[in-house]
């Protein structure tokens, strides 16, 4: 994840460190050839679980056994992505976030450095539903030149290249073909709609429910997979923003997640949440995501130039998988999101919890 800062450090105050280096074309032909030889050597790819065996999770809903099919959604073990478009990331558009690198946006360096670390996901929407994701986490924003009033992307860090509008239609013809999976869209953030707010939010409210139709969900006090099929609804979209609140939208949907790097201090934080603060009778998300430094730290990472974010989460998912196992015994999970979500069995992890608590 990446964050605005004023405390990130800027070239000036790096002096003749690498990263001032890093402007100069010589040090992006470098960069561009070991980014290259370190993915051939990488032994985890975005096609690992990927496949049939990915596949294997793409109706898990519809078959939970008979008495989770009255269970509240809130109850559930539902597997969610973390940043779930940032695979699309277009290192061609200005820099978004943070605040301090936006200026830096013409050198393709400083691009492929803010791509590399914040590219989360490895894989697209379809293929994260095929793999059984259901909660997407959607962070929208419009680009201050567009010239199409209404046009919106996804970002985190940079702009994605594929539109707001064909994403949601890929996910409505998936939910179309699978219609006892449901899905729940989080729109936030909404960067860039400042000057045009109201025209814009206006206009992607009435996509969503012209595109979805009848498949919304409404709000309602506790929907399950039986009311959801009885009614023939499957798309559930939660829309943080408090001034443009209907009937067919969710409110937020409250995410936990660490600020740190270090997963002994989101396990201990998700911990405290789920012991002491665990809200009820509501969605909640457990961010199983790590957070880049906002300070000097982050050149502990961002320098690796043969490394990049999915590789540092991949080393450390199975431990967070293994605490949720163990923590699901003593304080049931709803949705838990992370990144690189067709790695390391997180999808299956997550389903599987399910059926602990039935047999339990």
């Amino acid at each position: 994840m990446l964050h605005s800062t004023a405390n990130f450090p800027s070239f000036s105050d790096l002096k003749d460190s690498t990263v001032r280096k890093t402007v100069g074309c010589r040090y992006d032909r470098v960069l561009s050839y070991f980014h290259f030889i370190c993915r051939r050597r990488s032994s985890g790819t975005a096609s690992e679980g990927c496949g049939e065996r990915m596949k294997e999770n793409s109706d898990w809903m519809s078959k939970l056994p008979p008495n989770l099919h009255t269970v509240p959604l809130f109850n559930l073990a539902i597997p969610g992505s973390h940043d779930s478009m940032s695979f699309d990331l277009d290192v061609n558009s200005s820099i978004v976030e943070p605040d301090q690198l936006r200026r830096f946006s013409r050198f393709c360096c400083v691009r492929k450095l803010v791509h590399r670390w914040g590219t989360t996901q490895e894989v697209n929407i379809k293929e994260q539903l095929d793999a059984g994701v259901r909660y997407f986490d959607l962070r929208i924003a419009r680009k201050p030149k567009d010239t199409d009033p209404n046009r919106l992307y996804f970002y985190h860090g940079l702009y994605t290249r594929t539109e707001v509008e064909t994403v949601f239609r890929d996910i409505n013809e998936w939910a179309e073909k699978h219609r006892k999976e449901v899905l729940i869209l989080s729109l936030s953030h909404f960067k860039g709609f400042d000057k045009f707010a109201a025209s814009l939010h206006n206009h992607l409210i009435h996509f969503i429910k012209t595109l979805f139709g009848a498949k919304l969900v409404p709000k309602t006090d506790k929907p399950t997979l039986k009311t959801c099929w009885d009614h023939g609804r499957n798309v559930i979209v939660s829309y943080d923003h408090p001034a443009y609140q209907q009937t067919a939208l969710w409110t937020k949907i409250k995410y936990y997640y660490a600020d740190s790097m270090d997963r002994a201090v989101v396990v201990s934080t998700l911990s405290h949440v789920l012991e002491t603060g665990k809200p009820s009778n509501c969605f909640f998300v457990c961010g199983l995501n790590l957070t880049l430094p906002v300070d000097r730290r982050v050149l502990k990472y961002v320098l690796r130039i043969c490394d990049n974010f999915p590789n540092v989460v991949r080393r450390g998912l199975p431990q967070l998988l293994l605490w949720v196992q163990q923590q699901s015994a003593k304080t049931p999970f709803n949705i838990v999101a992370s990144d690189v979500v067709t790695r390391s069995d997180f999808v299956s992890t997550i389903i599987q919890l399910n059926w602990k608590h039935q047999k339990a």
